[in-house]
């Protein structure tokens, strides 16, 4: 094996705060937040903080609190060597993948042999959205060659929905799935390995406070649709039933999340056991007016990469961002739906932007080892019609 090979040695993440005025983090500033995730990631691995090539960070919303090269604020917040430097990766929402993509190339490459790739989204300080400043950020070209206007993600969700034929009824059944299977799987200790305690001024927060175990159908069958547009009803005819409300969305959630990115050489070195490898990676662009479709041929380009096939997935995490997303790509790629999302999603456990997809690898490489299972597939839709996806190997 080629001693250049990038391996997975950890993958920790924060519990998952509510957007809410007594929410977990609300209090805690988000270079703050991460700064804490990793010393729990250089604390449980042991490593020598001055061996780090760089630190490279997801983050969406670059202004304010989170404008000053988040990463490399925590790093020094966390007490680490200056002489380590570090980057920031806005890929929307799939930031913190892209940085774990970067992490494993410039290890590959032989320019690191030890990587931090991490991310980090305060989204009850720093408000989704803050960074145009009440600018538009097409410009004129962008918006005659789409139709004079950008359509929000959530008109986004409704025309997938529309296009799969998924009904109202089916986008709750699966909500209400997401968290059944986040409860059980909290219930049961699948988090435990993964989620880092992060002290705060109002305490110790250890667990998610996201997930809502009651949640029922039936109750979410009550909840109005949220991004109703009758202009857009004559534009895209084929919005008929509004049929997306924030309960088959995902949470706006604050969260951080770090992986340690090492060469196999350097695993050797320090002992180390590498948790996983990667196998494929990909990142595509689709339609920007439908936005959240790229998953499903990102995902059919990175099983073709890897030369496999849905079926030698064991699990296969698609980002929650509306419950449409995960099942219009399950109607297309076909795997099996038990193995979609098994420990819930988005929905249940929320959607910290630049923080989420290191969250779904944490979540993902678990399961694999509580499971038994070898390989995983995640993916992640993002903001302008695209998305990255990645296979990884459980060793």
């Amino acid at each position: 094996m080629n001693t250049h090979t990038p391996m997975i040695i950890e993958a920790l993440r924060s519990p998952m705060g509510r957007i809410k005025a007594d929410g977990a983090f609300v209090d805690l500033h988000p270079t703050e937040l991460l700064a804490q995730v990793l010393v729990a990631l250089v604390n449980r691995t042991g490593i020598d903080p001055a061996e780090v090539g760089d630190v490279i960070t997801g983050c969406v919303s670059q202004v304010g609190e989170q404008s000053a090269t988040p990463g490399r604020v925590a790093w020094l917040a966390a007490g680490y060597p200056e002489h380590v430097p570090s980057t920031t990766i806005d890929r929307k929402c799939g930031s913190s993948q892209q940085a774990m993509a970067f992490a494993a190339h410039a290890v590959a490459a032989g320019m690191h042999d030890i990587v931090i790739a991490c991310g980090v989204e305060s989204m009850s300080r720093v408000q989704m959205g803050s960074a145009r400043m009440g600018a538009d950020p097409f410009g004129p070209s962008y918006l005659r060659r789409y139709g004079g206007e950008q359509v929000s993600q959530g008109t986004a969700a409704e025309r997938v929905a529309a296009r799969w034929r998924i009904s109202r009824e089916a986008l709750d059944q699966y909500a209400t799935r997401s968290h059944h299977c986040a409860h059980a799987a909290a219930r049961s200790g699948q988090f435990d390995n993964e989620i880092v305690p992060v002290s705060t001024p109002a305490g110790m927060i250890t667990a998610d406070e996201t997930i809502r175990p009651g949640t029922t159908a039936e109750g979410l069958a009550t909840l109005k649709p949220v991004f109703v547009d009758d202009r857009l009803s004559q534009r895209f005819p084929e919005l008929g039933d509004w049929r997306v409300t924030a309960g088959n969305s995902s949470q706006k959630t604050d969260g951080a999340a770090a992986a340690l990115i090492m060469s196999e050489r350097a695993a050797i070195r320090l002992g180390l056991r590498p948790r996983a490898r990667f196998v494929s990676f990909d990142v595509r662009g689709d339609d920007p007016l439908m936005m959240l479709t790229a998953p499903i041929s990102s995902s059919r380009k990175v099983l073709e990469k890897a030369g496999m096939h849905i079926g030698q997935m064991d699990c296969f995490e698609v980002n929650e961002a509306f419950a449409c997303v995960p099942l219009a790509w399950q109607a297309e790629l076909q795997g099996d739906p038990a193995k979609l999302n098994p420990n819930g999603g988005a929905i249940a456990l929320g959607h910290p932007l630049g923080a989420s997809g290191l969250r779904i690898t944490a979540t993902m490489l678990n399961w694999l080892e509580t499971h038994g299972g070898r390989y995983g597939l995640q993916t992640m839709c993002e903001a302008g019609g695209m998305a990255n996806s990645m296979i990884i190997e459980r060793l």
